[in-house]
């Protein structure tokens, strides 16, 4: 997913995301020249954290 669509989905200033890209907040791949969420790696995060929530 872009970092556009994705800070529009998530409700969050695009320039807000993008400097929490900058710092490594949020899982990104690079195709190219182009950079896109990994947003398959952040549905697996939060997996991972419910389960541990859910003990």
């Amino acid at each position: 997913m872009t970092p556009t669509a994705f800070s529009q989905a998530m409700g969050i200033e695009h320039s807000v995301f993008q400097a929490q890209c900058n710092r490594g907040y949020w899982p990104t791949i690079k195709v190219g020249k182009r950079v896109f969420i990994n947003v398959e790696a952040i549905r697996i995060k939060a997996a991972e954290r419910a389960a541990e929530f859910a003990l």
